[in-house]
């Protein structure tokens, strides 16, 4: 294995244990950190000089839907109603698993490109063995570590995840990639009925696999209390955005170890909403940030970040204002919290806080180079706030697991050219089908359009389903929650 000795950076660790910032020598053999300090022996090394430079741990996105890339900012101006109609209603049904790997790929080689080593990359569109087979094949190709979230498209809220093919995953590539892990992408309680939610959280458990859901409407309903009573929420849980959430069951879901991945462009845009970063940060604790879909937003884990720091910090300034006329005197967050969410709570949300997210000793040789002499990032007086306000051009160099996938500004052996042509192609199909003309194109249009209104009053009243149907009205449900909570 090879041994690379990084020199003349200035080093954010982000270790608990470590200086904010360190002129340190950074020593990598095979996959693996293995010394950190002044003046590191450089015999039988490779040594690379980056002064002038900032090394930080790679970036984590925690929620990306990347088999989306192909139709890339084509919703920049769509509701969150128009996103699921166009979307999923419409395009998600014509991607065949050549669609799937393009857009995953491409979406995977542009987050190496923007600093993301690691991606928690929300594959709900798997809807043949050959679809999913094609995001691991793309992953694997882009060099790039990652959970795939093996999901399903919106469907039945009876339909329980398809556990076989989960089984049949987990024995093919992935169990002997050093770099891709399985996770699932469960409709979770606030899409399925209570019992589906239920059995999909134990499947998920019982294999010590990541489950992540979305709560992006309404307050929780009975499928929630349900999973509780089973005490299926823990480390291993993850929850998109957290929309409805009360401040009570988020405290309850943090004691039980549960990550929350907040996606602040999308969620300020399509209504999301993005309480849940204040109510995490009330109670001690802290979000993982992702970007969600870049048929809306770009995937730029470091404009996410800077994103929830500007708010929160607009939130207190608003409430000083309410108290005192001014804005808050100090500021409470800083950019080293900023840089936490998109490091190390990124690798505690995915499951890999012992391996990423810190430059450390005996921690993968996940590491990013930001080239500090550039216009808009000269002259340097604080690292910390440079590299959270450092931009894709920044980006000099990627490594992952001790291998460079970015140098010199470009991406390493990959034709670039070829894969923009693909995907451009791809696109074009998807964005035909959803501005298609034809009467019947117009009338499926409608009744997705129908159905998706549907859905999401149902979700705003509170589950009215499962409230019928454990005869309650949505009313009396919402309270008696509330009371056991």
């Amino acid at each position: 294995m090879s041994r690379t000795l990084l020199r003349g950076a200035k080093v954010i660790t982000m270790a608990p244990d470590r200086p904010d910032v360190e002129e340190v020598d950074i020593l990598v053999d095979g996959d693996r950190i293995t010394e950190i300090g002044d003046r590191l022996d450089p015999r039988d090394t490779e040594v690379v000089e980056f002064a002038g430079r900032i090394i930080i741990p790679g970036l984590v996105n925690a929620h990306l839907h990347s088999w989306q890339t192909a139709m890339r900012f084509a919703g920049a101006d769509w509701s969150l109603p128009e996103y699921l109609v166009h979307a999923h209603g419409v395009a998600a049904r014509h991607f065949r698993p050549q669609d799937i790997h393009i857009g995953t790929l491409a979406g995977a080689l542009n987050q190496i490109d923007g600093g993301v080593t690691t991606i928690g990359d929300w594959s709900h569109n798997c809807v043949t063995p050959d679809h999913a087979d094609a995001a691991i094949d793309a992953l694997q190709q882009a060099g790039i570590r990652a959970v795939l979230l093996h999901g399903t498209p919106h469907g039945l809220r009876d339909r329980v995840h398809d556990t076989r093919e989960i089984d049949r995953l987990l024995g093919g590539a992935i169990a002997t990639s050093e770099l891709l892990s399985l996770g699932m992408a469960v409709a979770g309680p606030q899409l399925s009925k209570p019992e589906v939610a239920v059995a999909d959280l134990r499947a998920a458990a019982e294999r010590g696999l990541l489950a992540s859901m979305h709560q992006s409407a309404g307050p929780p309903g009975p499928g929630w209390q349900a999973v509780s009573a089973a005490g299926l929420w823990g480390p291993l849980t993850n929850i998109v955005h957290g929309t409805g959430l009360t401040t009570a069951w988020v405290k309850r879901l943090v004691e039980a170890g549960v990550s929350f991945t907040t996606t602040p462009e999308n969620e300020l845009g399509q209504g999301h909403c993005a309480r849940v970063t204040d109510q995490l940060l009330g109670l001690g604790a802290a979000p993982s940030l992702g970007t969600d879909t870049e048929i809306v937003a770009p995937g730029e884990m470091l404009v996410a970040a800077r994103l929830v720091l500007a708010r929160q910090r607009g939130l207190a300034h608003e409430q000083a204002h309410a108290k005192t006329g001014l804005g808050a005197p100090v500021v409470s967050l800083g950019v080293k919290q900023a840089l936490a969410w998109a490091t190390v709570e990124g690798a505690r949300a995915l499951g890999m806080a012992d391996r990423i997210g810190r430059i450390e000793v005996g921690m993968q040789a996940d590491l990013v180079v930001i080239d500090t002499r550039a216009l808009n990032l000269w002259p340097l007086h604080d690292p910390i706030a440079a590299a959270l306000h450092a931009n894709v051009g920044n980006i000099e160099a990627v490594m992952i697991a001790g291998r460079w996938r970015k140098r010199r500004h470009q991406l390493v052996d990959c034709p670039v050219d070829e894969i923009m042509e693909t995907l451009q192609r791809s696109g074009e199909r998807f964005i035909d089908q959803i501005y298609a003309e034809g009467r019947f194109a117009r009338i499926r249009r409608r009744v997705v359009r129908h159905v998706v209104r549907r859905q999401l009053r149902q979700q705003a009243r509170g589950s009215a389903q499962d409230a019928l149907a454990s005869h309650e009205s949505p009313s009396q449900d919402r309270t008696r929650a509330r009371d056991r909570i």
